[in-house]
């Protein structure tokens, strides 16, 4: 275990600051996709179930008094919807409209630090890499155009090193970002669907408001 963390206390120390701000930002990423992933199950993002069967009831006239808000978010915003029915016809597509945009808003809430993620650390990387060429060619001037090609080398490698990393987090986060987004639209759609057959059959309403 110690040999573990002085290697990777070394790896740092090699990158410099740049390796040690990706090291942070790889942390920050993996929490933030376990967290969205844990709200994700909790808000029912994967199940439709329930706001089918609620829609399904709706359509045949068997639901019984006023739908109860439901941790589903499908299910809450057929809930929501539903309740929305009693509204004349433009008030009730613009509250099914503000339902929609408030539960879509919650779905995607997290997503912005990820998408934050995937543009800086690639450029983080770049950066330490723009340093670290900067020093070795530093090394390079002061010897003289003398130095060890091998040492050289080295310095190269090191440089590189963090764009290497840099992008090692990108590219986790950014299918991860596209995951989430394709579940917020699959979200999306099935609302739109739900919404779509609710008015479809709705009862009739009073075109204006009294």
């Amino acid at each position: 275990m110690t040999m573990d963390t002085e290697a990777a206390q070394r790896f740092l120390e090699t990158g410099g600051p740049a390796l040690v701000a990706i090291a942070v930002l790889s942390v920050l990423t993996l929490a933030i996709i376990l967290w969205k992933l844990w709200r994700l199950l909790l808000a029912g993002a994967w199940s439709s179930r329930q706001a089918t069967r609620l829609v399904d009831a709706a359509i045949a006239g068997t639901e019984a008094g006023k739908p109860r808000a439901r941790r589903n978010i499908r299910a809450r915003f057929v809930a929501g919807a539903l309740a929305a029915r009693s509204l004349p016809d433009i008030l009730a597509r613009e509250e099914v409209t503000r339902l929609a945009g408030r539960e879509l808003t919650a779905l995607r809430h997290g997503l912005r630090p990820l998408e934050l993620i995937v543009t800086i650390a690639p450029l983080i990387g770049l950066l330490g890499t723009v340093l670290g060429m900067i020093e070795a060619f530093q090394a390079l001037e002061t010897s003289g155009g003398q130095a060890d090609p091998a040492i050289l080398a080295g310095g190269i490698w090191e440089a590189l090193l963090t764009t290497a990393a840099g992008m090692a987090v990108a590219i986790p986060a950014a299918v991860a970002l596209s995951w989430f987004e394709g579940i917020a639209e699959r979200v999306q759609a099935d609302m739109e669907d739900m919404a779509t057959k609710l008015f479809i059959h709705a009862p009739e309403r009073p075109a204006k408001a009294a």
